[in-house]
């Protein structure tokens, strides 16, 4: 009798787990806010109390020592004196509350979002954490694997992250260079296994689709498209529902050829012409390469072509000299924009 009455009101039970759970929820992102809101004032307090000291050097050092044992004493642990400076640090940094901190962005992602010097860089990372949902583990790993400056490698002269896209997104505003694959399990050298690594992508799909961006959802893999005398496949297909186009993505294991930019040239005009549907935007085609000449990319259609890219992948996050360096190229690409203009 009990097992009868169990499966005849499973549904009942089930909806009152998701009410509970959906309280829960929101009773912790209410309580998230508050708290976040929260350490900004003390920051806020300590920093105008310092500024009335200031005539003394130390008197900042000595408030925050004396604060800490105070709430530690009052409220428990939590308060320790790098706690303090970091909400202090959180006000100086964001001095306008209600501007940049929404409130489903943690405290953690915060705190490690705050510590970034540039400013453009931070407010993308602020709203791209809240309007994605973005885990601590997965806006560390974006920020290490310089996620937004990947980005920027495709962007417009003049123009950042930082600022609200436009209401008709462009392609490159999703495509990086390059794309970082570190969650991978193959070798830093895969020249020749192609297969290799569109099997490890597809095992680990969830973790590619993040790296591709919003708006990706996977479509096949090896898709054919026939004409009526021979058939071809494309390596993955994904369809954006934001730009509202398929992309496709031919993987290449060594240095970009001028036959693999006719290849994908091919690809996106059979795609447009055979699969595109009629509310369908052009299909997009990236190009993933293990290394590409930037003379090649000048002199071919890749110039001209606005849904076609090619990208270079790593296997493993970049170094702290490597991300420099995507910082400083970046920069002498403006700076080059900038002297033909």
């Amino acid at each position: 009798m009990t097992n009868e009455i169990t499966d005849k009101n499973a549904p009942f039970f089930a909806d009152i787990a998701a009410l509970l759970q959906n309280a829960r929820s929101r009773a912790y992102r209410a309580v998230n806010t508050i708290m976040v809101e929260t350490y900004w004032k003390i920051g806020e307090r300590i920093v105008k109390e310092e500024q009335n000291g200031k005539s003394r050097a130390e008197y900042g050092e000595k408030l925050i020592e004396n604060l800490s044992r105070y709430l530690t004493d009052t409220f428990g642990n939590g308060f320790s004196e790098a706690n303090l400076k970091n909400f202090r640090q959180f006000y100086l940094t964001f001095p306008e509350f209600a501007t940049h901190c929404v409130p489903n962005l943690s405290w953690s992602n915060i705190r490690y979002i705050m510590r970034i010097e540039n400013k453009e860089e931070r407010e993308y990372y602020l709203r791209e954490s809240a309007e994605q949902n973005w885990s601590f583990r997965i806006l560390e790993r974006n920020i290490k694997s310089g996620y937004y400056h990947r980005l920027l490698s495709t962007q417009q002269k003049n123009t950042t992250l930082a600022e609200n896209l436009p209401a008709e997104m462009k392609a490159q505003d999703f495509i990086k260079d390059p794309y970082v694959l570190e969650f991978l399990n193959v070798p830093e050298n895969i020249e020749g296994k192609e297969s290799l690594l569109e099997k490890e992508l597809i095992n680990h799909l969830q973790k590619f689709l993040l790296e591709l961006g919003k708006g990706f959802s996977f479509v096949a893999r090896q898709q054919r498209i026939s004409t009526e005398a021979e058939h071809f496949y494309a390596d993955l297909v994904f369809y954006n529902y934001i730009l509202k186009c398929f992309v496709v993505i031919d993987l290449k294991t060594d240095k970009l050829t001028h036959a693999d930019i006719g290849q994908m040239d091919m690809y996106v005009r059979m795609f447009d012409e055979l699969k595109r549907g009629v509310d369908d935007n052009p299909t997009i085609g990236i190009i993933l390469c293990t290394d590409k000449s930037e003379t090649m990319v000048k002199y071919s259609v890749l110039k001209e072509n606005k849904q076609l890219f090619a990208s270079k992948y790593k296997t493993v996050l970049p170094t702290e000299e490597e991300l420099a360096d995507m910082i400083f190229q970046h920069n002498l690409r403006l700076l080059d924009k900038g002297d033909n203009t």
